[in-house]
């Protein structure tokens, strides 16, 4: 305490300068609408930035959750979109109800290889979520893979960079359909093959999942032609196509629910024990 006293003491005159300046600045302010106008608007400036600075910190720290609320919105947009054949008779999303044919889960990628011949991916939904094996996986650019093994709360997807696994797919003009699969060499690109020689196709057309498919809906992205040359064993086109996706780099994914898909399968296997 003594010491605060002799500081007090010390300084008395400095203290009682700056009062006075205080004083004086505050009378001035008061009596001179300019000043008091100068003042109020550098007072906005700084808590205005501050305010600024606080908001970009908060938002920054919630770019997660609007991450994950933008996934799920898209995920219901996809599981509309799926489900109607007209585009144009999109109803409000407010007046969709029930359960629909395709259903969405959101999961994220935690783990992802595209290094080897037949590569994986693992997801962060399972079981408890309604992931069964032998599902789709897209994003939001095009096709990832197909659900392999399931857990509780994880699922594998053997993606499309495989050597083992072909997808239907077509090409999106003139609907000709081939086989999509993988000669693992590059994670940028992947080969349809089997394309009838009759079909026309070009570089830069786009190449869909087609109607064949169960796994997948019609029409889903999954790159654009890059280079064409005929196989010659079997005599069709070979198709290099450039993939919409990045494989080395996935966030978000869907996985598709095709409630039919079991019965379309159980029906087609009656017909090939008759056969």
């Amino acid at each position: 305490m003594q010491q605060i006293f002799n500081f007090v003491f010390k300084n008395s005159y400095r203290m009682l300068f700056l009062l006075l300046l205080l004083i004086s600045l505050l009378l001035t302010i008061q009596s001179h609408s300019y000043h008091r106008s100068k003042i109020i608007s550098s007072a906005n400036f700084f808590t205005g930035g501050a305010y600024k600075m606080t908001n970009n910190i908060e938002g920054y720290f919630n770019l997660k959750i609007q991450n994950e609320e933008l996934a799920k919105e898209n995920a219901r947009l996809k599981g509309l979109l799926f489900n109607i054949k007209d585009s144009t008779k999109i109803p409000n999303l407010d007046s969709v109800r029930g359960v629909k044919k395709i259903d969405i889960v959101i999961a994220k990628v935690i783990k992802n290889s595209y290094s080897s011949q037949v590569n994986f991916l693992t997801l962060d939904s399972g079981s408890n979520q309604g992931v069964q094996p032998e599902m789709g996986v897209i994003n939001s650019l095009g096709i990832v893979g197909v659900i392999e093994n399931v857990s509780p709360s994880y699922s594998t997807v053997l993606s499309i960079l495989n050597t083992e696994s072909p997808i239907n797919a077509k090409i999106k003009k003139s609907n000709h359909v081939g086989s999509l699969t993988w000669n693992g060499k590059n994670t940028g690109f992947v080969q349809l093959v089997d394309v009838p020689r009759l079909a026309t196709v070009k570089k830069g057309d786009t190449i869909v999942t087609g109607a064949q498919s169960t796994i997948f809906p019609e029409n889903i992205n999954i790159g654009s032609i890059d280079r064409i040359y005929i196989d010659n064993q079997t005599h069709f086109y070979t198709l290099d196509i450039k993939l919409f996706n990045d494989m080395t780099s996935l966030g978000h994914v869907y996985i598709i629910k095709n409630k039919d898909r079991q019965e379309i399968n159980n029906l087609e296997k009656k017909l090939q024990k008759n056969e």
